[in-house]
């Protein structure tokens, strides 16, 4: 009476190619997905493990906290910062977010 009748539908002449169609969108947006957000992290992860690497003695860095120092020792996973004259903290190497250039901490 007040519900109409419902009638399945037929699959067109493509079946397999509309039902690939339909999945196009999807697989569009993962592509676009890749190249915006996951490519450049990938990317920033890289260099990230390549700078702390290469940390060195005398780096002027700075950490995830902000911390100002200049590098005087560096192990396999912490480094020792000499953040003032005669004091010196040690650091997750991972806490190390910026190697700053020479002289930078003589500026501030």
């Amino acid at each position: 009476m007040l519900i109409s009748n419902a009638f399945a539908q037929t699959a067109g002449a493509g079946g397999a190619a509309g039902g690939l169609m339909s999945f196009l969108p999807i697989i569009l947006m993962f592509a676009v997905l890749w190249f915006i957000m996951i490519r450049p992290q990938m990317k920033r992860q890289k260099e990230s493990k390549a700078m702390l690497e290469a940390l060195a003695k005398n780096d002027e860095v700075v950490t995830a906290g902000g911390i100002l120092g200049r590098v005087t020792k560096v192990n396999e996973n912490y480094v020792t910062l000499e953040v003032a004259e005669g004091t010196e903290i040690t650091v997750q190497k991972n806490a190390v977010t910026t190697v700053l250039p020479k002289g930078s901490l003589k500026s501030l």
